[in-house]
């Protein structure tokens, strides 16, 4: 039996939730990413002077020991705002993770700007989707909404949240359905779109309408193309590099035998002598990328920056401390890049008046095969660039990074993280249910079944089915098609292996 419900108006009370979730995220994003800004050119000039005055030294170590011990506490009343906070948006998502929003809010916020904002080598972005999600979580809150329009309103937040970080609405859109959700259905991208654009529209009246990594660059003609082959495979090993170690960095940190809440404070010492001596290393990354296309560094001085940029973004990242690995993965991509770009114009193979499209491929290529999201590679460096002129090059180097990746096994960096997030949480109350929205892919085994005919994992229950807009309440004769989209309850005890089980059914053969 079919039911239409109000549909329409239940689209226009999404876009109306998207639009008010982009401007509390746009808003909170703005704040976080110029407070990160100032806060990071204080410390490269207490950094700069504390080799020459040793006040500055001692006023230095006082401060980043303060704020390994503030964050620290942070970690140890809400150990979700570690690391970048994308584990714990998807596993929100998926039922397997759930906090306070307000609580989590916060003490992100702060502790965000206090890390990044330190010069360590961490991102704003990883933050600023879970500043985003949780925004939408409260508005989910005070809305009384729960379940998937629940879900809807946390996942529109991330979208938000990346936008405003990046300036980039379109690849922040597409990597909530890409990276978070793995489908892309109308109910989510509509909301998140909205919310995205929305940021901003936000963060634009902030920061300007200067793409975040604007560089001057000409496309790389085809007869050059065997260099982005090349450049490709370099970035899927040294991608699957950066998994293996990134993944062990806990474990390596558990020797320090310290409390692992505090164990920021180890890379908030070592950056001092390292924003002494690099002080345009600092951060994120952004600063170097810029630099990368017009500084002329020798190909030598490329490695030796990758490889400090690769260590310490280990040991920033590792500490667990509020940050993101979103950016430094794009500055190391750009490094390796800018590194195989001058091997190619030193041995006079190329014209060096295409060294920037190297860059620019490098960090959508690494980005691509780290967390097995192309797309969202392709979209995000060419919103972030400011130019569609290299489409082809970030196809043709995403796809192939994303190949020798997988060929190595390796898997989606976030989702990696998921699994060891879960490791350490407590198992949900045994009678609990939460729902779950899957799409039903051509060529899929539940395509063209009746209900009936499928064997439905234990622990879950088909309650609607939306169909081109109107939703079907489902019998056992009903017959679901291809683009279906499934809304089931699932048993909290068992969520995550039911909710693999479901995609298996529904993803293709």
């Amino acid at each position: 039996m079919q039911v239409r419900g109000s549909y329409k108006l239940s689209q226009v009370k999404t876009i109306v939730n998207g639009i008010v979730i982009g401007v509390l995220a746009g808003s909170a994003v703005s704040m976080f990413r110029w407070s990160i800004g100032h806060m990071t050119d204080l410390m490269r000039y207490l950094y700069i002077n504390s080799i020459h005055h040793l006040s500055f030294l001692l006023t230095t170590i006082v401060i980043n020991i303060a704020i390994g011990l503030l964050v620290g506490w942070f970690l140890k009343q809400q150990p979700d705002i570690k690391g970048s906070g994308i584990p714990q948006v998807e596993g929100q998502l998926l039922g397997e993770v759930d906090y306070g929003w307000w609580a989590i809010l916060w003490r992100k916020f702060v502790g965000g700007i206090l890390a990044i904002g330190s010069g360590l080598y961490l991102g704003r972005e990883g933050p600023s989707i879970q500043l985003g999600s949780t925004l939408g979580q409260g508005v989910a809150h005070f809305t009384k909404q729960v379940g998937f329009d629940r879900q809807v309103l946390i996942s529109s937040g991330a979208a938000a949240g990346l936008s405003a970080a990046f300036n980039a609405p379109i690849a922040s859109t597409l990597f909530v359905l890409e990276e978070i959700y793995h489908n892309f259905s109308t109910n989510i991208w509509i909301v998140s779109l909205t919310s995205a654009v929305t940021s901003d529209m936000v963060a634009t009246y902030v920061f300007g309408l200067k793409p975040v990594l604007y560089m001057r660059s000409t496309p790389l003609p085809l007869k050059y193309f065997l260099w982005v082959v090349i450049l490709g495979i370099v970035l899927g090993v040294l991608g699957r590099l950066y998994q293996m170690v990134i993944l062990r960095m806990g474990k390596w940190y558990r020797h320090t035998h310290i409390p692992w809440y505090f164990n920021g404070i180890i890379p908030l010492l070592l950056v001092i002598p390292m924003g002494a001596f690099f002080p345009h290393l600092l951060g994120g990354g952004s600063d170097i990328i810029l630099r990368l296309s017009s500084a002329n560094y020798p190909t030598l001085i490329l490695c030796l920056y990758f490889i400090i940029r690769f260590v310490f973004s280990m040991l920033s990242y590792g500490s667990g401390l509020p940050g993101g690995i979103f950016l430094p993965i794009l500055c190391l991509g750009g490094l390796i890049g800018a590194i195989v770009g001058s091997i190619a114009v030193n041995l006079g193979l190329m014209n060096p008046l295409y060294f920037s499209s190297f860059i620019i491929m490098g960090m959508a290529g690494y980005f691509a095969a780290i967390s097995k999201a192309p797309f969202t590679a392709i979209l995000l460096i060419t919103e972030m660039v400011g130019t569609l002129t290299h489409l082809l090059g970030l196809a043709v180097v995403s796809l192939i990074a994303y190949g020798v990746l997988d060929l190595l096994n390796g898997k989606p960096v976030y989702y990696s993280m998921l699994q060891q997030l879960l490791k350490v949480q407590t198992k949900m109350n045994l009678g609990r249910t939460a729902e779950i929205m899957e799409t039903v892919y051509a060529g899929s085994q539940m395509d063209g079944k009746m209900v009936r005919q499928i064997k439905w994992p234990m622990g879950s229950l088909l309650t609607k089915i939306q169909r081109n807009g109107v939703e079907i309440v489902p019998a056992g004769g009903t017959l679901i098609r291809w683009g279906d989209t499934l809304f089931i309850n699932v048993s909290t005890k068992n969520q995550h292996a039911i909710t693999q089980q479901i995609i298996a059914l529904t993803t293709e053969t």
